[in-house]
């Protein structure tokens, strides 16, 4: 999964100073010091009180065992933008090599980007990219794309009519769930037979989020025949409630993030229909390997967005798995 496209250079640096530093042989003592080295690498998480979040930095830190030179400091900024700040500078007065950073919802985080550049110690953005170019480099979702992907997944089913619910995770200003809606209107604004209700609440990014959403709009709208969610926790929330509701065969439901809960509920033929595949696993230690070879001298590409496949009952075993961190 880590092999992900456009990162074949920097995976290879990576894996060639994982060889260098456990390896006995080759090269003088001077250059055999260097390799060995250990490297810390800090990791600022905004949020790890969603799945998704906590998936990632699992991730990290697991890929960051596969080197034998690697010590990792994560921390918590509990959805505290001023706290990452803080997060970030404590890092830095530990003289870290690097750090990887998972913004979640933030759009920005200036005064701590700041002092990173500063310190001159590379950053790694994972599926949060900040406005700003201050980061070394960027590995996250298609956002648009995985808009794109669902927008054509629902308006084919419907055949172009129907009232489609769109539930966000908020806030207004959040680029990530911004770009999933605005992909999916762009197509589905196209089929002029679909009547979209935007819930009036968010999310939250939950599932009970996604719950308490889907109560208040089943209680105003007779008839819905799909749901769109734009990460699968709230999704799976919604389908709770569409089912308490006892209205099940009425609707379908379409997310993305590739959350195993969703994959299976896609596999058990359930209304949950798609999801986009937005791996955590996968840009953790994307995000990882790609800090290694920036200190290994790598120049890498500034952003990698990954691709996002559609996941329907059709394909749903080749990504399917149980154990999976996510």
């Amino acid at each position: 999964m880590k092999k992900i496209a456009g990162c074949a250079l920097v995976g290879a640096l990576a894996l060639s100073l994982a060889a260098c530093g456990g390896s006995d042989g080759g090269g003088g003592d001077d250059a055999a010091g260097t390799a060995k080295k250990t490297l810390t690498i800090g990791i600022a998480n905004f949020s790890l009180q969603a799945p998704y979040f906590i998936a990632m930095a699992k991730a990290i830190e697991t890929e960051a065992k596969t080197y034998s030179n690697v010590k990792v400091i994560s921390t918590d900024a509990q959805g505290d933008a001023a706290k990452l700040t803080t997060n970030v500078n404590d890092l830095l007065t530990q003289n870290v090599d690097g750090i990887i950073i998972s913004g979640g919802p933030l759009n920005a985080a200036p005064a701590a980007m700041n002092a990173v550049e500063q310190k001159n110690v590379p950053s790694i953005l994972v599926d949060r990219k900040f406005s700003g170019g201050q980061y070394t480099s960027w590995i996250g979702p298609n956002n648009t794309q995985i808009g794109q992907g669902n927008g054509q997944y629902i308006t084919d089913r419907l055949k172009g009519n129907g009232t489609l619910v769109v539930i966000t995770g908020g806030p207004a200003d959040n680029t990530i769930g911004l770009d999933r809606t605005n992909g999916l209107l762009g197509v589905v604004k196209q089929s002029p037979g679909i009547t979209v209700v935007t819930a009036p609440d968010f999310g939250g990014w939950s599932s009970d989020g996604g719950l308490k959403v889907m109560e208040n709009v089943l209680a105003k709208n007779q008839h819905i025949d799909a749901v769109f969610c734009e990460n699968d926790a709230m999704c799976l929330g919604a389908q709770k409630a569409i089912s308490d509701a006892g209205r099940t065969d009425e609707m379908f439901l379409v997310a993305a993030d590739g959350q195993k809960e969703a994959l299976a509920a896609i596999k058990s033929g359930s209304n949950y229909a798609a999801t986009a595949v937005n791996n955590a696993d996968t840009i953790g230690r994307s995000g990882l390997d790609r800090m290694m070879a920036v200190l290994a001298g790598a120049e890498p590409s500034k952003d990698t967005p990954l691709d996002a496949p559609l996941v329907t009952k059709d394909n749903v075993d080749k990504y399917s798995n149980p154990d999976s961190i996510f």
